[in-house]
């Protein structure tokens, strides 16, 4: 069985690995261009890309999916099976090109968090489990017949990024299942009910500001996990961006909270705790945070080089402040 596998980032290096060693032959891998990364801009591979090489395999590396001369590159491959793990959205000329059809491993229990970001949405709505989901590709988005499933759970602390290694792993492991009943001709598949469907849509800078007008401690909480640690919740204090990347809900507090308003600070009389106050009047205990332009700090290293007090306040900016906000550090 010939299979090209399209994929891109870290989270679907563990799935490509366990084709390979199973002894699947993969005759090309698809993957996104090199890109410029970090300060320097300077052009960097994806990780896919450099695991297929590491592995002798071929990389195709398309700019526009619906090409003539990428299609007829497939086609020339005459693939079997076709493997998708996070990559991007495949055009019917090709999902429809191999006999055996296209697969797609997706990080949610389909119908919910249909979309580009499922881990990070299952967080932040406070879901308790989520898990893979593996169907075939048709021409609604996240919509084909089901194969498979399996469910994970979410642990009450879990960051998106600790999630996302546990469903990298998961998906590896649900993908060669997958692939071994589809080798046997013994799948069977199931329709998703759409009138369960929930959406997962690509988080943007714009989306990750914490509104402590709005969110209680919980939601707090779970916005700052499932954000963790890319693209990461953010915050302003004296008009300088802060990014908090890892909060919990404290059993018990060492501070008065007496009249204070959301958003407002309150450090501990040891100077090894901030808390922040929510919508409800609860506290979130803030455990790592990053004030633009220096390290991420624990809350007691922060507290030790920055001169942060109780009553000092985190605040909020409006949609237009924001959108200018982030045009000039842009710029």
């Amino acid at each position: 069985m010939k299979i090209i596998f399209m994929g891109t980032p870290e989270f679907a290096i563990p799935s490509l690995d366990i084709l390979i060693k199973n002894n699947y032959d993969i005759i090309a891998v698809v993957t996104a261009p090199d890109e410029p990364k970090g300060r320097g801009y300077k052009i960097s591979p994806p990780p896919v890309k450099i695991f297929a090489l590491e592995h002798g395999l071929k990389v195709i590396q398309p700019e526009n999916l619906k090409d003539e001369k990428f299609i007829d590159a497939l086609k020339n491959l005459s693939p079997d099976l076709i493997v998708v793990v996070a990559f991007r959205i495949l055009p019917p000329e090709v999902f429809t090109l191999p006999p055996l059809g296209t697969v797609n491993v997706h990080a949610s229990l389909l119908p919910k968090y249909r979309g580009a970001a499922p881990i990070n949405w299952a967080i932040i709505n406070g879901e308790r489990e989520t898990g893979i989901t593996t169907f075939f590709i048709n021409e609604r988005v996240d919509t084909g017949n089901i194969i498979l499933q399996r469910k994970i759970s979410i642990d009450p602390d879990e960051t998106a990024g600790e999630l996302h290694d546990k469903l990298s792993r998961l998906g590896a492991e649900v993908l060669l299942e997958t692939v071994k009943l589809i080798e046997k001709g013994s799948v069977q598949t199931f329709p998703q009910d759409d009138s369960l469907a929930t959406p997962a849509p690509k988080i943007k800078k714009e989306m990750c500001q914490i509104n402590w007008r709005e969110k209680d401690a919980q939601q707090v909480h779970n916005f700052v996990r499932g954000l963790s640690p890319n693209p990461c919740a953010f915050t302003f204090l004296n008009g300088k961006l802060v990014k908090i990347y890892r909060t919990k809900l404290p059993s018990s507090i060492d501070v008065e909270i007496n009249d204070a308003e959301p958003g407002e600070i309150l450090v501990s009389e040891r100077r090894d705790k901030i808390y922040a106050v929510c919508t409800d009047l609860n506290l979130v205990q803030i455990l790592e945070l990053q004030i633009e332009g220096k390290r991420k700090l624990s809350a007691e290293e922060f507290l030790r080089g920055f001169k942060l007090k109780s009553g000092d306040k985190f605040t909020v900016l409006d949609a237009n402040e924001l959108k200018a906000f982030l045009k000039n550090k842009k710029d």
